[in-house]
């Protein structure tokens, strides 16, 4: 385990160092480039937040300045991703954000592109791992306020991202920065999913701090479970929509649709995914495997069958196929471009899995 919280932390402080952990808490300090604009991306720095939450308990020593550390990274994603790209210099909020209720605008994903095909927007599977995030966040530290600020994150993007198609409920996968306008109008195999179980999960918190209503939430869980019933519950067969359909199936194995979903990913885990991933990368295969999406489907197979050695082996070899390039070699590849900070963010996720 050692070797592993020392990878860990190489790969984390590749992204967000350099961080004296002897100076927390130190309210200057800023986090390194995660690769979005102006530094954030949201999808990488949720795994950030929660990596440094890791971190306090890998490293219980230095548990509070990592924590610090934490609050500091979720601080500059709302003052960065909750506020408008232009100016430069003191951008507004976004529409319908306050300095009351800063997410009440929701978050930009942090594209380096305002607009076009892969330009800024909003998705909904990088809000709600947002909101997973600052729920994880409230429970490390005992501060009610980072789940008050992920329960209204959650109650501003839901309608947005809702729609009725063919007479029933469902979704669509990016709107605008404004949330007005639908940017990508299908819906993402697990938004609906992964809704229904991070909002549960939202909404328990924030019964144990005692700081919302006991139904909190309980309309837009129920809407999600409306959707769930009607539509196919089906994987890709991309490495990362494996992993995140394990992740979100772990939460809730006795349920039916859990049961459904984790059989499937398993199937294509154990069938193709871990047969492929394992082999030595090339300069030829390098080309078309992506570092982030296989990390993804290991954190998955970790948090659902982390019972299995045979598949923990197998899961391990993979990490450590990517682990030489990324950590104990130069690790600066140039074919990774702007892929390097969620490759390492994620390496460091698979490792070591947060347990909340």
């Amino acid at each position: 385990m050692d070797r592993k919280v020392g990878l860990f932390e190489a790969a984390m402080q590749k992204v967000y160092g350099p961080y004296d952990l002897s100076a927390q808490p130190d309210t200057t300090w800023r986090p390194g480039n995660a690769g979005g604009h102006r530094g954030r991306y949201l999808w990488t720095d949720a795994f950030g937040v929660v990596n440094f939450i890791t971190l306090s308990r890998e490293k219980s020593t230095h548990g509070p300045a990592y924590l610090h550390l934490a609050r500091q990274l979720a601080n500059t994603v709302h003052e960065v991703l909750g506020r408008e790209r232009e100016p430069s210099v003191s951008p507004p909020r976004l529409p319908g954000a306050t300095d009351e209720a800063p997410l009440r605008g929701g978050l930009r994903i942090g594209k380096p592109a305002a607009s076009g095909p892969d330009g800024d927007g909003m998705y909904h599977h990088y809000l709600t791992l947002w909101m997973y995030a600052l729920d994880v966040l409230a429970r490390a530290t005992g501060e009610a306020r980072w789940n008050a600020l992920a329960v209204q994150l959650a109650q501003a993007i839901h309608p947005r991202f809702m729609v009725e198609r063919h007479g029933r409920e469902s979704m669509v996968w990016k709107i605008s920065t404004d949330m007005r306008r639908v940017l990508v109008g299908s819906k993402g195999h697990l938004d609906d999913v992964t809704g229904f179980v991070v909002y549960r999960l939202l909404r328990e918190t924030a019964r144990q701090f005692g700081t919302h209503s006991d139904d909190v939430l309980t309309s837009e869980i129920d809407q999600y479970a409306r959707i769930m019933e009607h539509s196919e519950m089906s994987l890709s067969g991309d490495p990362l929509d494996l992993g995140m359909g394990l992740w979100v199936a772990h939460f809730d194995r006795d349920a039916a649709w859990s049961r459904e979903l984790s059989a499937q990913a398993l199937d294509i885990a154990r069938g193709r995914f871990l047969v492929a991933a394992a082999k030595p990368l090339t300069a030829a295969s390098h080309l078309h495997r992506l570092a982030f999406r296989e990390f993804g489907a290991c954190l998955g197979i970790k948090c659902y069958e982390k019972a299995s050695e045979s598949l923990m082996d197998s899961v391990q070899t993979v990490l450590d196929i990517w682990g030489r390039k990324l950590i104990e070699e130069s690790g600066e590849d140039e074919d990774d471009g702007d892929l390097r900070p969620i490759n390492l963010v994620m390496y460091a996720t698979a490792l070591i899995p947060n347990e909340s």
